[in-house]
């Protein structure tokens, strides 16, 4: 079971790498399903079919491919219903009009979420042998994919105090503010959506899947492609290949183009030599936009050559823990970081590792807990952090 995620700055052509790449694992025998949660829903489009119907399943558009259009809808009320009824109830209370409540209650990044539980969903049915996912550009997607991170901290820590609080003052809460306490099967809900976003996680993170970046061969938008790899690092998923699209061709230039080759094969060498060793793959202008399959696969078939496009790449992995004689070290993958970006800080079981904008908290594996950090270092493409034995938790022997 293989899973790809393709993502990239607005207007790179990633929905026509991650339909091609589809198109291409399908004629080479795979049953492959690929779907969007890019709220264009330009996969359709791409894929030359028709917008799909509303709640319409997996639709077949060529031999072993198939593309599917989530359904939003009902997917919400099943994931986020009973917290959005709750919501309502606290806003009516405060006398806010019905039509403004139901705006304010509407999940941010609705589509986003659910079309990964449909991911998770797809993925552990074990009907197809790849799922492609074309994501959203790569702001909502560093977001959505630092959300099961983000809540688990806020589950872990303080879900449980706050829950048995809540538990036993709701009555006196509830008659002191006015205001309608949670009941249970909202708390549940919170829970139950916790759970299948941690189990997205372990899906998308799972040996098996890896991150694609599509960029183009452009000064700003290579800038944008190079925080993305470093952040989908710092958050624990595998990014095995960057593809540059829209290269020019190098015959038939004239002046104004030949400026443009030229520019561009500077950032073809930047982008190479930055993003190693994560192979970098090559897409060239198209003398007429690729739609269809058979066009996508074609395009694709440039891009990877006689290879597997399907193949999982070998890149560092993003997070491993390894024995130095009594001591431990800690390494975290982090591409294209300087020294200044980086910040690590120690708090209590957790290590807090902040890279610009981006911060993830670690859980730190119980080793590890019962030890001291003795330093840490940046060298190319990650972060080493030591770790020796704190002597009041490892008492020695006599």
């Amino acid at each position: 079971m293989r899973t790809l995620l393709f993502t990239g700055k607005g207007g790179v052509g990633k929905t026509t790498i991650a339909a091609g790449t589809a198109a291409r694992a399908a004629q080479d025998g795979h049953k492959t399903l690929v779907l969007s949660t890019d709220p264009a829903h330009s996969l359709a489009d791409a894929l030359g079919i028709d917008e799909p119907a509303y709640g319409e399943g997996p639709r077949e558009v060529a031999p072993n491919l198939w593309s599917l259009h989530v359904d939003v809808r009902d997917r919400f009320t099943q994931a986020w219903g009973d917290i959005q009824q709750y919501l309502l109830d606290v806003l009516d209370s405060a006398g806010v009009d019905p039509i403004e409540a139901e705006e304010l209650t509407v999940l941010p990044g609705a589509e986003e979420v659910l079309a990964l539980l449909e991911v998770r969903d797809r993925v552990r049915s074990g009907d197809w042998d790849v799922v492609i996912l074309d994501c959203a550009p790569t702001a909502e997607t560093l977001r959505l994919l630092a959300l099961p991170d983000a809540l688990r901290w806020y589950m872990d820590r303080i879900w449980p105090t706050e829950r048995r609080i809540l538990g036993v003052l709701r009555p006196i809460l509830r008659r002191a503010s006015g205001v309608p306490m949670p009941r249970d099967h909202v708390l549940d809900a919170i829970e139950r959506l916790h759970e299948d976003l941690s189990d997205v996680r372990s899906v998308l993170t799972d040996s098996n899947a890896s991150v694609r970046l599509v960029t183009t061969p452009e000064a700003v938008v290579f800038a944008e492609a190079r925080r993305t790899l470093t952040s989908l690092a710092l958050y624990g998923y595998r990014v095995d290949g960057i593809v540059v699209n829209r290269i020019f061709p190098l015959t038939g230039a004239d002046d104004w183009r030949a400026k443009w080759i030229t520019a561009q094969a500077i950032q073809l060498a930047r982008i190479e030599a930055d993003c190693e060793p994560v192979p970098v793959f090559r897409a060239g202008y198209q003398a007429a936009e690729p739609v269809g399959p058979t066009a996508l696969a074609d395009l694709v078939t440039e891009v990877y050559g006689d290879g597997d496009p399907i193949a999982l790449h070998e890149v560092p992995e993003p997070l491993s823990v390894s024995r130095k004689g009594s001591d431990f070290e800690l390494v975290i993958a982090l591409p294209l970081v300087a020294k200044g970006e980086v910040d690590v800080a120690r708090r209590s079981d957790e290590l807090m590792v902040t890279v610009g904008a981006h911060r993830r908290v670690l859980s730190l594996p119980s080793a590890l807990r019962r030890c001291e950090i003795r330093g840490a270092r940046l060298e190319p493409g990650r972060l080493l952090i030591d770790f020796t034995p704190d002597p009041a938790q490892f008492p020695r022997k006599a």
